[in-house]
């Protein structure tokens, strides 16, 4: 299996999502041993000192004024895990929890956080045993990092708290029983660290990054299948059109759609028609999901960053030198949380419209309602009020929650990020850009069945013969859930992308020249 550093390799969202899944195993270094150590024994200096540190030795928040006695420093590191431990609503998935301890553990083990060997071993522990804290949804402004959520998922190391186990959800307490173990007794300043962080809200960004990479890549292959269907014209993705307006995004989807296109018989049958050009929801793919791509590539950037870095406070640089500081703020990933939110939910917007043109009729080469007898039958009609009321309701999603800022803590947290709600409206909305896309997916592959027996290229080909195993061409209207649910499972599982692949492998360039990159680790 392969291995990753905590504190030294380069973290990735991908790397972070496989460490989740147990396809990679993480570990400490000697060197990162060493300086966790090394930050630790810094912490305890400061505290035989008596020097007045931030959460080492002073309350919390508007408390930071409040003196504590070298004798209730651990009580004091208990009792914030104890009283910020106030989130509500229902539990996030039980991966995001386990990326918020993967991403805490990578941060912690930079060696500027102050804490013992043992408690980030025993994090270390629970992503390996799959004891995951469970934590709830709502409670986290993204300011002073995210304090409720981080607190939930740190009450385990004191005995306390919830945690998924064997597919169920147990009281720590009793967990550790059967492993024999005893809770962590923290140290000064370990539980101000736990709590303080981004790692709630990068967790969201994390499997966000990975998600929308599917989307995005599946967004192309479906709007091919429906160009094909429609009758769509190559032109518009020219790259001598995409030359001259070179946003990397957009020239990126117009090279691959063209190598998907090129060489289709489909194509061929209708390059002499009377139609001069195609609607917006044909013709701009490459600037609509160019441009959501685009803001994909700023949000990867930007998550690279933010899960590389040390985010709690204070920041123990030596015995001589903390630093109280604002790496806590969400402010850096909630506003391209945000963009991104607004850039997946475009996707959707523009299938909508696709399903929409497919049902037109005979101006685009297939039966009014993609069914030949209509009347009696309603054939895909119905399908485009599900999609224009996802669309709709994302919309209502993508207002920028990091425009907003509610003061906290007496005034101490006075400008707020508001980032914990970017997240999971981002993860929301790429969940229902699923949907939308699944039903263009049937509605494209319905299309194409009238064009036969004219065949398109080798990847849709496939990708068209693969639908079909599971999905029926409709003659006359019948029950869709089970058909809804398989074209879903179909899209959320990868499976259609790993055939293109699979078959751009096989056949060499073009396809070769935009799947090298296409499917390159993110």
């Amino acid at each position: 299996m392969k291995t990753f550093k905590y504190g030294d390799d380069y973290l990735k969202s991908s790397i972070a999502i496989a460490i989740a899944r147990g396809e990679i195993q993480g570990n400490l270094s000697t060197e990162t041993i060493e300086n966790i150590n090394r930050s630790a024994a810094y912490v305890q200096k400061i505290v035989d000192k008596g020097d007045v540190v931030y959460g080492i030795n002073t309350g919390f928040g508007p408390l930071c004024t409040t003196l504590i006695d070298a004798d209730d420093t651990r009580k004091l590191q208990e009792n914030i895990l104890k009283s910020h431990a106030v989130g509500l609503g229902e539990p996030i998935d039980k991966e995001l929890s386990k990326l918020m301890l993967i991403l805490k553990v990578h941060a912690l083990a930079k060696g500027f956080s102050g804490v013992q060997l043992t408690t980030v071993q025993r994090i270390i522990w629970h992503i390996e045993q799959d004891v995951i804290p469970v934590v709830p949804k709502q409670g986290s402004v993204g300011a002073s990092g995210d304090l409720a959520p981080l607190s939930h998922l740190f009450l385990p190391l004191i005995g306390l708290g919830k945690v998924y186990y064997k597919n169920d959800i147990r009281n720590t307490v009793d967990v550790l029983n059967e492993f024999e173990l005893q809770p962590v007794q923290l140290g000064a300043k370990e539980g101000l660290a736990l709590i303080n962080g981004t790692q709630f809200m990068a967790a969201h960004a994390v499997k966000a990054v990975v998600e929308m990479s599917r989307v995005l890549d599946t967004a192309d292959l479906v709007a091919t299948l429906m160009i094909e269907g429609l009758n769509g014209s190559i032109k518009p993705f020219f790259k001598e059109l995409h030359q001259l307006r070179d946003y990397k995004g957009n020239s990126y989807v117009a090279s691959k759609i063209f190598n998907l296109l090129s060489g289709s018989s489909i194509l061929e049958s209708h390059k002499n028609c009377s139609r001069v050009q195609d609607p917006y929801s044909l013709r701009c793919i490459p600037q609509v999901h160019g441009a959501s791509r685009n803001a994909w590539l700023h949000l990867k950037d930007i998550i690279e960053t933010e899960i590389n870095a040390v985010t709690d406070n204070p920041i123990i640089i030596n015995d001589e030198l903390t630093i109280s500081g604002g790496s806590f703020h969400g402010q850096p990933i909630a506003l391209p949380m945000d963009y991104a939110t607004l850039a997946v939910s475009e996707i959707g917007n523009i299938s909508d419209r696709r399903v929409y043109l497919s049902l037109e009729g005979e101006t685009n080469g297939v039966p009014k309602l993609l069914m030949k007898v209509t009347g009696l039958n309603s054939g895909f009609m119905i399908l485009q009020y599900t999609t224009a009321a996802i669309a709709s309701e994302n919309k209502g999603l993508c207002f920028p929650s990091s425009a907003d800022s509610i003061p906290t803590s007496l005034g101490q947290e006075d400008h707020v990020s508001m980032g914990s709600i970017s997240g999971r409206r981002l993860l929301q909305v790429i969940d229902n850009v699923d949907k939308i896309l699944s039903i263009e997916l049937l509605c494209a592959a319905q299309a194409k069945d009238f064009h036969y027996p004219l065949v398109s290229t080798p990847i849709i080909e496939q990708i068209h013969q693969h639908i079909r195993t599971r999905i029926p061409h409709l003659e006359e209207d019948q029950p869709m859930q089970d058909i809804l649910d398989a074209g879903l499972n179909m899209l959320k599982s990868g499976e259609l992308l790993a055939i293109a692949k699979k078959v751009a492998t096989q056949e060499g360039a073009p396809y070769k020249e935009i799947y090298g990159d296409y499917f390159d680790n993110y």
